[in-house]
């Protein structure tokens, strides 16, 4: 052997593990995505089941597309490219190891206990406290495994593949470990630290930026690697890349506030949100050129290989979609659009078409490689491309249509300045027939990865059995500066200052966005202040979020005229201030419940609960019979009351000390006055439904604290 050669092997099995489990939570994602969209189109399809109604469903598939699906994929991409580019094995075979099984082991946790209700309601941060501790700790694993292996590299300059992975192992650690503190109060229930206007905050700075880092920028990086792979062509502009790269991560961070345009959120803040966002135009477009570009003098792939049909959609659908996000934090557009299903159909055409269709490109390169053979049908991959991506806009045309639809129905005021459809399920009956065809487009989509998955089986049956390591040989590395470096040259040779100054970077906006906010009392007028919740409407709340009413209801009621007219008064920083987590929401299926307090007699909510059609025709909530026989836990209501006391919520040790004898005194009051409407239900003071009932009748109608 050649002594100025290393001699090693890559660890291609970790990738192997991570490729098959993206295809097996891929399915599971897509069918639960399917059944849900299926719901909002026909609502008996929720089917009185307490486990599978769309409020609990929603959330499981939002973690099973993003967590489990695009997680996997990440990993096998970013194993299979990072030991590639750096020349050198990973770190540790057994943190490899640890890592896969972890983060399955999370994914099935995630699978079990958001169906039995335990959730924390923010969006994309469900998960409990001792999952959130899991994830932390295979997060770092990842993170060891991964800068160890650059510190063990053999290639002295960094990829820009690996700069947008050092961006997302740090920031993503950061956005979940600040977005997730909270106390707990029984092994899967807790309380964040934050409230109101803070929760609202901060979980929008994790929300939009789990977009950010966990579906942008790795997949970046893989789009660095493998449209070269694929198309067999150099990366068109190095320049563009070092642009690309910084001024995402930079700018990127700040944008999260343009979720909440027109709330309580002081005005500061959205403006800034704003203007970040629309910054974002640049360098997003600037990613997406480069990637296109790639392809130079190799555009006649386009007709022939389905791999790069594939790659070049997804980056299509990342310009498409890098376009789009900025439009919608427009405070006009954010108007007619917040809340509707434009976002949704936002959200899944980047997801379905940008992660869905780079993953797919990915694994049908990977596949052949790993297991030594050669794909079993380019024929099947073609059609399953077509099928994609006529499911991808059947599902975008539509919910477009349904957002648009339902955000100018909303806003719709005569010429006496009263609302056009005062009535809200109009809006909602209005826009099914478009729930039908995002479901056909669901249809095709998953058509279209059923026929992958028999490929992918088809081409593994044909792989050698006997499938030995190869081994590879590369120069001793010699990582002494050179004299031609440009500056940028010398930090890719410097793998912990490239990563601090990553870290620098999305540090700037988070500490100007959040610190502020943390000073609550700056934002509060003491006249406004309300008296929290009591300990049955505490119950109830935690009841309301167990269900996921928050999926489809807001309580937010922002500062627009037609809200106003439909609603009441726009919404206060101090009516949420005790809330945790806050109940703002991101989608109205049905009607803001901000102030909804009072509106109702007990009786229309018992009604409502059990069967919504029967106080409100043409609605499609599910219905909610076992809240009528499943008991509200009275004793666990002091530890609940204790908890929020230590977060500052202003309790008194009176009040922790009687909390169930309280809780219980307001639940006959309620009973009493649903038996004098003729409702005969023995014991059912102790049903969860009085708990809920108790929530919904204190919302907006909570007196000042005196």
């Amino acid at each position: 052997m050649n002594q100025n050669y290393e001699y090693f092997s890559y660890d291609d099995d970790i990738v192997k593990k991570f490729l098959l489990a993206t295809m097996i939570w891929a399915g599971a994602a897509f069918l639960f995505g399917l059944l849900a969209a299926l719901q909002l189109a026909y609502w008996p399809l929720n089917l009185n089941s307490e486990y599978l109604t769309f409020g609990r469903l929603r959330p499981l598939h939002t973690n099973a597309a993003i967590f489990a699906f695009a997680g996997n994929a990440i990993f096998a991409g970013i194993y299979y490219s990072t030991q590639r580019l750096l020349k050198a094995r990973l770190f540790s075979d057994l943190l490899g190891r640890i890592h896969f099984w972890g983060w399955q082991l999370i994914i099935v946790a995630a699978a079990i206990t958001l169906p039995l209700g335990y959730s924390q309601s923010k969006e994309y941060a469900e998960l409990e406290w001792p999952i959130d501790i899991a994830i932390t700790l295979v997060w770092v694993v990842f993170a060891i495994n991964f800068f160890g292996t650059i510190k063990k590299r053999r290639e002295k300059h960094m990829y820009v593949a690996i700069w947008f992975y050092i961006a997302t192992i740090i920031t993503v650690a950061v956005l979940h470990i600040v977005n997730s503190i909270e106390l707990p109060v029984t092994f899967l229930k807790s309380y964040p630290v934050y409230a109101g206007i803070q929760d609202a905050l901060v979980q929008w700075w994790y929300g939009h930026n789990a977009v950010a880092f966990f579906l942008t920028t790795p997949f970046l990086g893989l789009m660095y690697y493998f449209m070269p792979k694929i198309a067999d062509r150099p990366v068109y502009s190095y320049r563009l890349s070092i642009i690309h790269f910084w001024s995402l991560v930079f700018i990127y961070i700040w944008a999260g506030p343009h979720h909440l345009l027109y709330t309580a959120l002081p005005d500061w803040a959205q403006t800034l949100g704003m203007i970040f966002s629309l910054m974002l135009w640049a360098p997003s477009w600037g990613g997406m050129i480069n990637g296109l570009l790639t392809l130079r003098g190799a555009w006649h792939l386009l007709r022939t290989d389905p791999l790069v049909k594939f790659m070049v959609a997804a980056i299509t659908f990342y310009g498409m979609a890098t376009f789009e996000g900025p439009l919608l934090s427009i405070k006009s557009v954010s108007a007619v659009g917040h809340y509707t299903d434009w976002i949704i159909g936002h959200v899944h055409s980047g997801a379905l078409g940008w992660n869905g269709f780079l993953s797919f490109a990915m694994i049908y390169y990977l596949v052949p490689k790993l297991w030594s053979t050669k794909l079993y049908s380019l024929k099947l991959a073609t059609t399953h491309f077509w099928l994609g991506l006529v499911g991808i806009l059947l599902y975008y045309i539509s919910m477009v249509s349904a957002g648009i639809t339902q955000g100018l129905m909303w806003h719709a005021v005569n010429e006496n300045g009263k609302l056009v459809y005062p009535d809200f399920v109009e809006t909602v009956t209005r826009i099914v027939p478009l729930y039908w065809v995002r479901a056909l487009g669901g249809v095709l989509y998953l058509a279209g990865f059923i026929l992958m998955a028999y490929n992918i089986w088809k081409t593994l049956k044909t792989a050698p059995k006997d499938q030995k390591e190869p081994t590879y040989a590369a120069l001793k590395p010699n990582f002494e500066s050179s004299s031609g470096e440009t500056t940028h040259k010398k930090l890719e040779g410097m793998g912990l200052v490239f990563s601090v100054l990553s870290f620098i970077a999305i540090a700037v906006g988070s500490i100007v966005e959040i610190i502020p906010t943390l000073s609550l009392h700056k934002y509060v007028e003491p006249a406004r202040v309300t008296d929290p919740y009591s300990a049955l409407e505490l119950a109830g709340r935690d009841i309301y979020i167990r269900e996921g009413c928050y999926t489809c209801h807001s309580q937010m009621i922002r500062k627009l005229s037609a809200e106003v007219l439909r609603y009441g008064p726009a919404s206060t920083i101090e009516e949420s201030m005790w809330d945790r987590p806050f109940q703002w929401g991101s989608k109205r299926t049905g009607p803001d419940l901000a102030r909804s307090g009072g509106k109702y007699p007990n009786l229309w909510h018992y009604r409502h609960m059990m069967d919504p059609r029967s106080t409100t025709p043409g609605s499609i909530m599910p219905n909610y019979p076992w809240l009528y026989t499943k008991k509200t836990d009275y004793l666990v209501l002091r530890k609940k009351l204790s908890v929020m006391q230590s977060l500052g919520v202003p309790y008194t040790d009176e009040q922790l000390a009687q909390a169930d004898l309280d809780a219980q005194k307001q639940a006959m009051s309620i009973v009493e006055d649903l038996k004098q409407n003729g409702v005969e239900d023995p014991k059912l003071e102790e049903k969860e439904i009085v708990a809920l009932i108790a929530y919904l009748q204190a919302m907006g109608k909570k007196e000042r604290a005196e």
